[in-house]
């Protein structure tokens, strides 16, 4: 198997769709979308339907289907809970569908459909979704959510922290400034990443809303080996 080439970039607004028709492209937004994803599957979920638009949630919850659903934070009044991971309990999730709206993150996974595959990535699922990456004969996008289009540090740390693995498995070659730029931005904060991550503009905006309880917990690597990835528009756990 030779050598994949690995790329990050750093907001939706930079992703070129016809670039990566043959890449797998990991979508990252740490605070909190794609942590939520992730502990929904490790709790039992049986599949997730990503949706940008509100409208289309609150039609999905007049079928009665379970939502996920908030803007800015805030849970949407028709929704069954908002995006905090601490919301996905086995005691909600288990065995079930869940529709899956948020600010950011639902949004950018339709972007990237026209590639060849689409996972979530996060601090969470971290050692399992590099081992199966590493195992994969195809080329790699980490696609930092950021915030409505801008650069974010905390899914930054979290592509160099991906970055820095894939890279030292001796799989990957790069010649991607932003993915040496994440791997360098990782060097700075791995050391105290709670601490770092206290820089973070999202980190501020989560404290304004009493809504960072589950910061701690976004950056606890390895607490589930789920690897969500999208299949016929549907996220599901990937050994299905």
């Amino acid at each position: 198997m030779s050598k994949r080439n690995l790329e990050t970039c750093f907001s939706p607004a930079l992703f070129e769709a016809g670039a990566h028709r043959d890449s797998i492209v990991v979508i990252i937004d740490i605070l909190r979308a794609s942590s939520a994803i992730c502990t929904a599957f490790a709790n039992g979920a049986a599949s997730i339907i990503p949706v940008a638009e509100v409208s289309l949630a609150m039609d999905y919850k007049s079928r009665g289907y379970l939502v996920a659903a908030e803007r800015d934070g805030f849970v949407l009044d028709f929704a069954d809970f908002g995006n905090s991971p601490f919301n996905f309990t086995k005691e909600k999730v288990e065995g079930k569908t869940i529709v899956y709206s948020t600010t950011n993150g639902t949004g950018i996974i339709n972007l990237t459909l026209s590639s060849y595959m689409t996972v979530i990535g996060s601090f969470l699922n971290i050692g399992a979704l590099t081992r199966w990456l590493i195992k994969q004969d195809r080329d790699i996008l980490l696609l930092c959510a950021g915030w409505k289009n801008r650069f974010n540090i905390e899914d930054t740390v979290c592509a160099g922290a991906i970055s820095e693995i894939l890279m030292n498995s001796n799989n990957f070659t790069t010649i991607c400034d932003s993915t040496f730029a994440a791997i360098d931005l990782w060097s700075l904060a791995c050391h105290d990443l709670s601490g770092y991550i206290e820089k973070a503009a999202q980190r501020t905006r989560l404290r304004d809303k009493n809504l960072d309880d589950c910061i701690k917990f976004c950056l606890t690597p390895d607490f589930t080996d789920k690897i969500p990835i999208m299949k016929n528009g549907v996220l599901v756990d990937n050994i299905q």
